[in-house]
């Protein structure tokens, strides 16, 4: 059996890439498959990292530059990126505005950015304006200007952005997508999705006690809880909704014939992290004393103009199991899937009037992608997942076309922060959705997810 990094050298770009991105894809020169992505690395922290590891399974990139201001996360990408024999890039970091250094550097073709979300926005507009292929980690925005920033410096520049939304990518996610283009559930009605995460352990961290047992955040914290925490201590606002509502909007066409047009949101109140500071670093301790303007869980409907609705959870701050709580509805059926959950019912279909367990229809439903290389996707991270986000990245940067996931994506899924935190302050006030399109949504066409031919 032949590995996965001779697979992706000889069939990536010519198979599983051209089946994601935009139909503009397909019919390309096989020329394509003869040339290297000139890749570099904004941020290569934890999630940086990942990235970096599964760009270096591939033949067809070269990593040219990385840039990070910690100097123990350079370190480890310079030696994945020497044991994986590639070459030593150009490296930056000696300040947090450095990346603009290597924005400059002709030899990078596209960048990838995994850096704290208040430096997502900035770095991928000035990415766009160096003429980078942008790829952006969520969530890719904290304010609705800087929502508008991004469509922006798309527009004027010409240059495109990628959410790096991997969940949308997920097996199943992908099969109830095949399930909905099929009209397995008739008209779409309704749909519910969340991001819900015990993050503890990840907001409090000082590296020196037990992991899951640090209680220290900001200078004193180490990984994400050096900036992470600072959120929830700030905004009362849903943070994180991309990887709950990334997959929701791509089957509903969001942007593409259906947009997002008001919402509403409320939150309960936040007594978590108060009670994990408490019991594990003691009543005594400063991070007592603080109160958190996060409510625990916060919950958005959101309406769209086709006439759908879309509940939207957030709930990290509390002891509980994974979930991002799918539920796709519509006039002739309705399923409830994630981890933990795989049922369906469809009138006609089903027997009787129960729920049935959905692996046969999972099954049938499986997205040909995953199908042919889910062998080979096994091992990039996530389950797989980060395998066909890194390829659809990659081949979209290469023929400079929009990627399945664009600019106006972006925008329109991290609104839901600013959004969530207006009508939280305003005892539940709806608020209305920008039009980041400008009137396009109307025109513009659904990409072909579920495209057969390779």
């Amino acid at each position: 059996m032949s590995s996965r990094r001779d697979f992706v050298k000889t069939a990536a770009l010519a198979s599983a890439g051209m089946a994601i991105v935009p139909e503009t894809a397909f019919g390309t020169s096989s020329s394509l498959n003869d040339s290297k992505l000139k890749l570099a690395f904004i941020g290569v922290g934890l999630r940086g990292t990942n990235h970096l590891n599964n760009a270096l399974q591939r033949k067809d990139v070269e990593i040219t530059a990385i840039c990070d201001v910690d100097p123990k996360r350079i370190e480890i990408a310079l030696g994945n990126i020497a044991k994986a024999g590639f070459k030593k890039p150009n490296v930056f970091g000696e300040n947090d505005l450095d990346y603009l250094n290597l924005l400059e550097l002709k030899e990078v073709d596209a960048v990838i950015i995994a850096t704290p979300w208040l430096w997502h926005t900035r770095m991928a507009v000035d990415a766009m304006k160096a003429g980078k292929y942008t790829g952006l980690e969520v969530s890719a925005a904290n304010t609705i200007e800087e929502c508008w920033d991004l469509v922006n410096a798309h527009e004027e520049t010409g240059s495109h952005l990628m959410i790096l939304e991997n969940v949308c990518y997920r097996r199943d996610v992908l099969a109830v997508l095949n399930m909905v283009k099929k009209n397995v559930f008739g008209e779409l009605l309704h749909f519910t999705c969340g991001y819900k995460h015990d993050l503890r352990h990840v907001k409090f961290n000082d590296g020196k006690t037990a992991y899951g047992k640090g209680v220290e955040f900001g200078e004193k914290g180490i990984s994400e809880s050096k900036w992470r925490t600072q959120h929830s201590l700030l905004r009362n606002a849903d943070v994180y909704p991309t990887h709950g509502l990334g997959p929701i909007a791509v089957m509903a066409d969001v942007n593409r014939g259906n947009r997002f047009v008001s919402m509403t949101s409320h939150a309960t109140k936040g007594v978590g992290l108060h009670k994990y500071i408490v019991e594990n670093g003691g009543v005594d301790h400063p991070n007592a004393k603080l109160k958190w303007k996060q409510g625990d869980v916060i919950t958005s409907t959101i309406e769209t103009a086709n006439g759908e609705t879309i509940i939207v959870t957030h709930d990290v701050n509390s002891p509980r199991p994974y979930s991002l709580g799918f539920r796709v509805q519509g006039s002739q059926g309705i399923t409830d899937f994630d981890y933990h959950t795989r049922r369906i019912f469809v009138e006609g279909k089903s027997q009787g009037h129960s729920w049935e367990e959905m692996d046969t229809w999972l099954k049938e439903y499986d997205h040909p992608l995953w199908k042919k290389h889910g062998e080979y996707a096994s091992g990039s991270g996530h389950g797989g997942i980060d395998f066909f986000l890194m390829n659809a990245f990659v081949a979209s940067a290469k023929q400079k076309i929009a990627p399945p996931m664009d600019v106006y994506d972006a925008a329109a899924w991290s609104a839901v922060t600013p959004l969530s935190e207006a009508s939280i302050e305003n005892n539940g006030e709806p608020q209305g959705f920008p039009d980041f399109t400008r009137g396009m949504w109307i025109k513009r066409k659904p990409y072909n997810w579920i495209k057969e031919t390779y």
